[in-house]
């Protein structure tokens, strides 16, 4: 019995059927973990959310801001944008299911010494505290303030946490760390344009943001976590210990599958959501 984890698959079925032939993966005996953004800018988002759906018993999962953003769309509080690929799932007969699955997938996952998150953790966050907080999304996200939450999600500030924090306010903070960071500084202040790789250190300013998990002092860095969202990073954190899943399978880069028991990596290389060839090192 394997577990392995899967980058950003976006709706790149193709590709994410390839890195699961290429390791032998049998359901009812592997186990698939996700760091989120399952659909949408890829050729095959229902079809993927449909392959998800059916493996369900042998899959963990976390949402990220995509798959966010398909539910927001559904629910009529955001309208889709220029490069959505949803509207398959919009139409479906089937929607309602895939939807509530969807919706009741959490945002952070802990298990055999791992974190699940698709963006991060936040520096002054601890894995304990993280798991609450994402606790309380869930809950706005299946309970009945589902549409509340949905269209007061959106929007970058505040841009840093503080324990003062309370509704709509404190769930879009909590949101956009697990599904939207990528740099921000020591006390949390998030950075919301930069998406580039990391800068040498000779080339920082002082004052200059780092990734999430260059903070030494940050409360997980004993942590071995697992995420996504940052495709420019190519896989590469120079962090044994931050595990970077997505190597842009949408973008013409490749779909990532880790292995967590050899720490072998499978990669199949991509151009237009299909497969063009696979690897294991």
């Amino acid at each position: 019995m394997a577990t392995y984890v899967v980058g950003d698959i976006q709706g790149c079925l193709q590709p994410l059927r390839c890195v699961l032939e290429a390791v032998s993966f049998k359901a009812g005996r592997d186990t698939l973990w996700c760091v989120g953004d399952l659909v949408n800018r890829g050729p095959k988002s229902l079809k993927t959310l449909r392959f998800l759906y059916r493996m369900r018993d042998q899959l963990v999962a976390v949402l990220g801001n995509h798959d966010l953003h398909l539910l927001a769309v559904a629910a009529g509080v955001r309208k889709p944008g220029s490069s959505d690929t949803l509207d398959a799932i919009l139409d479906a007969p089937d929607k309602d299911e895939l939807l509530d699955w969807l919706a009741s997938l959490p945002l952070v996952h802990r298990e055999k010494d791992y974190t699940l998150v698709h963006a991060g953790i936040p520096p002054q966050w601890s894995v304990k505290q993280s798991l609450a907080f994402s606790r309380e999304v869930e809950s706005a996200l299946q309970g009945r303030d589902k549409l509340a939450f949905l269209t007061d999600m959106y929007g970058n500030q505040p841009d840093c946490w503080s324990d003062d924090l309370a509704g709509t306010a404190r769930l879009r903070v909590i949101t956009n760390y697990f599904t939207r960071m990528r740099y921000c500084s020591a006390d949390g202040t998030l950075d919301f344009k930069s998406k580039g790789p990391p800068l040498e250190k000779s080339d920082r300013s002082p004052s200059a943001m780092i990734p999430w998990f260059h903070h030494t002092g940050r409360k997980a860095a004993k942590d071995r976590i697992l995420f996504g969202h940052w495709a420019s990073l190519e896989g590469v954190t120079d962090n044994p210990r931050a595990i970077a899943l997505d190597t842009g399978c949408v973008w013409g880069g490749a779909l990532s599958l880790y292995d967590l028991d050899s720490g072998q990596w499978t990669r199949c290389r991509c151009e237009d959501g299909k497969c063009q060839e696979a690897h294991t090192s």
